[in-house]
């Protein structure tokens, strides 16, 4: 049975509108803007060395590998003994300090006053004395009763007198006003030393304690009890989990899409059908492979951007070299402005 020219016509025009109709569904899918940014990469964290501020033995460990610690938990101490002789000498020598600055402070006592006078008053009558033996002695030897010898010993004594009673008088002086004032001052500033040393000394001896910088989970140890440490030498080695960042490679077409702070989901193989909540916290001002002098957009194109997508882990699900999947939504996607600790370490 033959096809009338109609019904053809008729049978080709509907093809036409479905062909067109599925060109335009994929045409328009192929252009419709990107609902999610999804990249790959691993979870990271960061690692603190805990090392003692100074030379010591290793006197004790208190965790182990694998034990979880939080911040200010007593990790290890030293031997305390030579830090606590320190301290010890040091506080003798600041009370020693603070007793020589007490006695300049409050001046000669009135017995030193009164001493004073008193060793003026004897050397004010030993030249009253002298005077009147010289007298004596002048007169002798005019009518030359007594050698010229005896005189000159009379003079001398005299001159002597005089001496001793200027020593006396200015020593009386010194004693009423008391001590000098730029003695006061480098008492004072020796005994600002004095405190400094006991107060090095005491963080000297509270530094043999070795305590936790933050919260975190023992990684490796180091050292045992016995051996010796020094400030270049950890001890222990933490491993900080919270919050820990997922180290990714941004395509460069999405580099305009993705802003700090935008919220984003991590998934783990390792945890099927549990997504857990981040949020982009770095972006590398830089592409990670140098470009061509030359570039065409296709190549333009492969360059990528390192990122961290950070992650709170409060139940340590996440684990360093875990490999994940990060998608970050670009729709209703406003960036957050986050504190210091978002996950309230």
């Amino acid at each position: 049975m033959a096809i009338s020219p109609k019904k053809r016509a008729l049978a080709l025009v509907v093809v036409l509108i479905v062909a067109g109709a599925v060109a335009y569904y994929f045409l328009s899918r192929n252009h419709a803007p990107e609902k999610t940014v999804t990249i790959y990469g691993n979870i990271d964290i960061r690692q603190v060395q805990a090392a003692f501020d100074d030379n010591g033995r290793l006197l004790g460990l208190r965790v182990q590998e694998g034990d979880r610690v939080k911040k200010g938990q007593l990790l290890a101490d030293l031997d305390p003994v030579r830090f606590q002789d320190a301290v010890d000498k040091d506080a003798a020598g600041m009370a020693a300090q603070e007793q020589v600055l007490a006695r300049l402070l409050s001046g000669s006592r009135p017995e030193e006053i009164a001493e004073a006078r008193a060793e003026a008053a004897a050397a004010q009558a030993t030249l009253s004395n002298a005077e009147i033996t010289w007298q004596r002695q002048q007169s002798l030897a005019a009518e030359q009763y007594v050698p010229k010898q005896s005189l000159d010993n009379a003079a001398a004594a005299l001159k002597t007198a005089r001496a001793n009673l200027d020593h006396a008088q200015q020593a009386l002086t010194l004693a009423i006003k008391g001590p000098r004032k730029e003695d006061i001052a480098a008492a004072r500033q020796q005994l600002q030393a004095d405190k400094a040393g006991l107060s090095l000394a005491r963080r000297e001896l509270t530094d043999t304690r070795l305590y936790a910088p933050e919260d975190g989970v023992v990684q490796d140890r180091i050292l045992e009890p016995g051996d010796m440490v020094s400030p270049q030498t950890p001890v222990f080695t933490l491993a900080l989990d919270n919050p820990v960042w997922v180290r990714a490679y941004l395509p460069e077409k999405a580099l305009g899409q993705v802003r700090l702070g935008m919220k984003a989901t991590i998934d783990s193989d390792s945890f099927p059908g549990k997504s857990f909540s981040g949020w982009v916290g770095f972006i590398s001002p830089t592409a990670e492979f140098t470009p061509k002098t030359v570039q065409t957009t296709e190549l333009r194109t492969e360059l990528v951007y390192r990122v961290r997508v950070y992650a709170c882990n409060p139940q340590h699900r996440l684990r360093l070299g875990m490999p994940v999947t990060v998608h970050i939504p670009l729709i209703d996607n406003q960036p957050q402005k986050l504190s210091a600790h978002p996950c309230g370490n």
